[in-house]
């Protein structure tokens, strides 16, 4: 059984930084990269950012480019995802998953195992 849990959450003002935090555990039989999602009130989930198994690629989406930073520790099982400059836009719950691949997969069918989700409220 695998769990991927997040933490880190929480309400921040706009301009505000704020860390997410995922844990990964269990047996994993492959090389999986890592990424977060996120799913505003209303709307669908979205691709956040994504890190490969060996760190050596990282991807985002392109409002969060120069802003957000993804990153993984030598366990490769935690990954972090540093938001700085956030907008009120940003509010959503963010979903920490366990890639099926090693690569940065941006869509959702490309990851296997999901988190619960952490609420990210950012006031204006």
């Amino acid at each position: 059984q695998v769990h991927v849990v997040e933490s880190g959450g929480g309400l921040v003002q706009a301009g505000g930084s704020l860390t997410l935090s995922c844990a990964a555990s269990g047996r994993i039989d492959w090389p999986y990269s890592m990424g977060w999602f996120r799913q505003a009130p209303g709307k669908e989930r979205e691709f956040v950012a994504a890190i490969s198994w060996d760190v050596n690629s990282t991807k985002y989406r392109d409002s969060v480019k120069g802003r957000f930073t993804i990153s993984r520790d030598g366990a490769r099982n935690t990954v972090r995802l540093r938001m700085n400059s956030l907008e009120p836009e940003a509010t959503a719950v963010y979903f920490c998953a366990v890639g099926a691949i090693p690569d940065v997969p941006r869509f959702s069918y490309n990851y296997a195992y999901w988190g619960q989700g952490t609420q990210v409220t950012v006031s204006s």
